[in-house]
């Protein structure tokens, strides 16, 4: 298959990452859906991603890749460089959400979350990149939030900090790598309660003492904004709607993908908010003579 991609997708034992990588093994890509704790707890995702390859006549491989170690990280892209020669796309999807309030959260706690979800980036990267920008081709997705620059509810805000520090990262790294011939797309989710595991998963604050201070205050904030999550979402907004649309943006043609993309049924007012930003960008960069870093140099 000529157009068949190399894909590697972090955190992909569940929610956005597993439904992304089944998306793109239908498509007729090589996946490797990256997880950690691959012997042990998640050797059933890794059961599943089998089953689900030779159910459906794909190539779907689960591999052990943990974001937050840098050795992790190194021996899983060089096995797969070794098997495929390349990784023509690379999707940044591992993450996690904690849940409560700010205060009640320690420093170590904080550092804990942005290192999953914005320094786990930079070690992929490094990994990564050489080759991409050795070859001059590639695509690096970001899966951001809405949250960086739409509506946020409170009791989110570390996970809300970590995601723009993130999606900060992504639109530095996207004229960075321009004149290499990497493209860049950064695909914006917005709340879904329905298809993933964030809010069951996530997070809470390790100063008990704190967080019942402000339940006095507060009481059952939590509970009242997951539930106003539901019920803004439409009843046909599930998770496989961003794994569809990410799948979409690597079929397209080098050098024809968006540089972002919102999927958010709720519109908690972030692609309005980010369509300013990002024409901001632009015409900053035009301003300074830079505006060849908007496009991507294709054919190397």
């Amino acid at each position: 298959m000529s157009d068949q991609k190399v894909v590697l997708i972090t955190g992909a034992s569940s929610g956005f990452g597993a439904l992304t990588a089944r998306a793109l093994a239908d498509a007729g890509d090589i996946v490797y859906a990256g997880m950690r704790h691959t012997g042990d707890r998640n050797a059933p995702r890794v059961q599943e991603a089998a089953d689900y390859s030779q159910q459906h006549g794909v190539d779907l491989r689960a591999i052990e890749l943990d974001v937050n170690f840098q050795e992790s990280v190194d021996t899983a892209v060089a096995q797969i460089l070794a098997a495929e020669g390349r990784i023509d796309v690379l999707i940044h999807n591992a993450g996690h959400m904690v849940v409560g309030p700010a205060e009640a959260f320690t420093p170590e706690q904080l550092a804990e979350l942005y290192d999953v979800n914005v320094l786990s980036t930079q070690r992929v990267n490094r990994a990564v990149l050489p080759a991409m920008r050795a070859r001059g081709a590639g695509l690096v997705v970001w899966v951001s939030s809405s949250s960086v620059k739409g509506g946020t509810p409170p009791y989110l805000a570390p996970y809300f900090a970590a995601k723009a520090g993130m999606d900060s990262l992504a639109v530095s790294y996207a004229g960075e790598l321009a004149r290499w011939g990497v493209e860049t797309s950064i695909v914006v989710p917005g709340s879904f309660t329905r298809g993933t595991n964030h809010f069951a998963h996530s997070g809470t604050p390790a100063d008990a003492e704190v967080a019942a201070e402000y339940e006095t205050r507060y009481t059952g904030l939590m509970e009242q904004v997951a539930r106003k999550l539901a019920d803004l979402s439409p009843a046909d907004a599930d998770a496989s709607l961003v794994a569809d649309e990410i799948a979409r943006i690597v079929a397209l043609p080098a050098g024809e993908r968006p540089f972002r993309v919102h999927i958010d049924p709720a519109d908690d007012g972030s692609e309005e908010v980010s369509e300013v930003a990002d024409r901001v960008r632009r015409e900053f960069l035009g301003r300074v003579g830079l505006e060849d870093l908007l496009t991507v140099h294709t054919g190397r």
